[in-house]
């Protein structure tokens, strides 16, 4: 067992800064975006999303669709190697779509959400990533429409099942998946004459103390309390009214992520929303990324369609994959006026990304093929990796009555003082370079 670390003070030679504490925002373009490798896939192979695992091993996880699940050694991220296959025969040939990890396991959205297929999640043991392991897989009875998206939190899995709605799992026997319970949200929401109701799926999500946050696509945003498992009920929903006034624009709430009381929502040609969601009920817009004049523009010619993001809380950054764009980077420091500030990629690449990642200062980004001329064509499906340089963020004084860090930034050696002993079991200092 390790031996705690008791102390009153802690002298710690270093060239670093904390990354820890007070955040602030640093310009985007210090970023310095650079290509390190690709990893190759082939169009009957495709590729949606991928993550690193989070218990900092140097492995990516990666949604291969009909290859199933595939893992990478990226200990040297310019030559990534192929380490183990999970393929789709484990679980009755339903395709990967989406991910989420939760400490040993990996949870996969499972059927094809483009065209006619069952509905299914899967749980994959990754104590070891080279050899990963299906403990059991789990169908929707009568399904159609595939899964878009997964969640896990505590001894639950929240399945975003698109026209089936919010499927909710026991996960707690990872040998024995329970179904209990499903959660259909209106779909008279937004208030518009004969919804196409092709267009209303559940497929983007975050989880937060049993309250889903549901990309609803052109159903909108929903907020679901799933505090009682077995009736979940909606407690708020938003759309931006000048889609579907006076005219039932297209549009697609596609995915969301969390800070605080806001919530940052990809709404694919209509750039990316920011709302206000302290009050549920009353769920208002703070700020919109809206560059080419949404709804003025429209599905089929605009250059971006925004789907996965992923958010910096200490730099105040939103990376989000755009579609034909690639990748863009919005500086929230001001969530009234999201401004893009950097990107990766371009309109002219012929090439376009569905799913992005980001880990330490690493950035993941999936690309989709599309042989079609809507709404953007790609030619290529596979992961590109970059790198980027972070942000640091230093602190003075920390939030712990009596604790002090100085200098910041150091140069030779940082100081850690309590009044009060302090019990680590670990510290972990960060070189921002």
């Amino acid at each position: 067992m390790q031996k705690p670390i008791t102390m009153k003070k802690l002298l710690l030679g270093c060239l670093f800064t904390i990354a820890c504490g007070h955040s602030f925002s640093q310009s985007c373009s210090t970023l310095n975006i650079t290509h390190q490798s690709d990893i190759a896939s082939a169009c009957n192979k495709m590729v949606m999303t991928m993550m690193h695992d989070e218990l900092n091993r140097p492995y990516l996880y990666v949604a291969n669709k009909e290859a199933g699940l595939t893992v990478y050694n990226i200990s040297t991220v310019a030559t990534p190697s192929l380490v183990a296959t999970v393929p789709i025969s484990a679980y009755d040939s339903l395709e990967v779509m989406n991910m989420t990890q939760s400490g040993n396991y990996i949870y996969l959205a499972l059927g094809n959400t483009f065209n006619t297929s069952k509905t299914g999640m899967a749980i994959i043991d990754v104590t070891n990533p080279v050899l990963p392991v299906m403990t059991d897989y789990w169908e929707l009875p009568s399904s159609t429409s595939g899964a878009g998206i997964v969640k896990a939190e505590g001894n639950y899995a929240y399945l975003g099942a698109m026209g089936h709605g919010l499927v909710i799992l026991d996960i707690s026997n990872k040998s024995n998946i329970q179904f209990v319970s499903r959660f259909v949200p209106d779909k008279n929401f937004p208030p518009i004459a004969n919804p196409d109701t092709t267009k209303i799926n559940a497929r983007g999500m975050e989880v937060k103390n049993s309250i889903v946050y549901l990309c609803h696509d052109a159903g909108g945003f929903r907020v679901i309390d799933c505090t009682n498992k077995l009736a979940p009920r909606e407690t708020g929903h938003f759309c931006n009214p000048v889609m579907y006034t006076p005219l039932n624009h297209p549009r697609a709430y596609n995915n969301v992520v969390l800070h605080d009381t806001l919530a940052y929502l990809a709404v694919d040609y209509c750039g990316m929303e920011v709302l206000n969601i302290k009050d549920t009920s009353n769920i208002t817009m703070v700020g919109w990324w809206n560059p080419y004049n949404c709804p003025n523009n429209n599905w089929f010619t605009s250059p971006v369609h925004t789907n996965e993001l992923y958010l910096d809380p200490n730099c105040k950054h939103i990376f989000i994959s755009s579609g034909k764009s690639d990748l863009h980077v919005l500086d929230v420091s001001d969530p009234a006026q999201p401004d893009s500030c950097n990107f990766y990629g371009g309109t002219s690449n012929a090439i376009g990304t569905w799913g992005v990642g980001v880990y330490q200062n690493q950035i993941y980004l999936s690309y989709i093929c599309n042989p079609f001329a809507w709404p953007f064509p790609s030619n290529w499906t596979g992961v590109k990796i970059l790198t980027y340089t972070p942000c640091a963020t230093g602190i003075g004084e920390s939030a712990e009555e009596g604790l002090a860090v100085y200098p910041v930034p150091a140069t030779e050696k940082i100081i850690i003082e309590s009044n009060a002993n302090l019990n680590f079991s670990e510290i972990s200092i960060v070189n921002t370079l």
